[in-house]
């Protein structure tokens, strides 16, 4: 089974400036650490969360076309990236902390959504200049016998609302993949 997920991403901004000086702060806020390329073949900026052990980390780069995203039409390509919180308490600090005094746009403040997983809660933003959403959240390792519940009871309810489905919602959902001999 493949312990890591994704590498790194990068996207391409309207204003490198701006963007950077965005996202230093927001990443710099949350603890990350920064390299960039030094323009050597292309300009690009990254941030990862466990430097020098990181095993993914977001890069920024100037796009050389477009205009500003928009999350709410859902067009082609990424609609949101989701950080890593420590914890709950981390989720509301970056809220009250960062997001609202640097007047960033909040699209859903921080709640839990025990719809996802047990425990989940998150806050979803937009960054200022090219738009791109970012949702910070955080799932407990462990979670509460409180929120497993809620989990079970939010998922009971969508049970009800997709009569079509055979089997309970956290197996209904599960999908086979090919493997490599297939």
């Amino acid at each position: 089974m493949r312990w890591k997920g994704i590498h790194h991403v990068e996207f391409s901004v309207l204003d490198y400036e701006q963007s950077l000086a965005f996202f230093d702060k927001m990443f710099g806020w949350l603890g990350y650490k920064s390299f960039w390329t030094l323009d050597i073949g292309y300009r690009s900026t990254y941030y990862m969360a466990r430097f020098p052990l990181f095993h993914s980390y977001i890069g920024i780069q100037p796009a050389q076309a477009g205009g500003k995203l928009d999350s709410t039409r859902r067009q082609p390509g990424i609609h949101h990236i989701a950080l890593w919180a420590r914890n709950r308490r981390e989720v509301d600090e970056f809220h009250q902390g960062f997001l609202l005094p640097h007047g960033v746009e909040v699209t859903d403040p921080p709640a839990e959504y025990p719809v996802y997983t047990p425990g989940y809660y998150a806050v979803f933003f937009n960054d200022p200049i090219t738009g791109l959403h970012f949702e910070l959240s955080h799932t407990p390792l462990v979670p509460s016998l409180a929120a497993y519940r809620r989990w079970v009871g939010a998922l009971k309810e969508e049970g009800k609302r997709h009569p079509q489905w055979k089997r309970p919602p956290w197996k209904e959902a599960m999908r086979a993949l090919p493997s490599k001999t297939e």
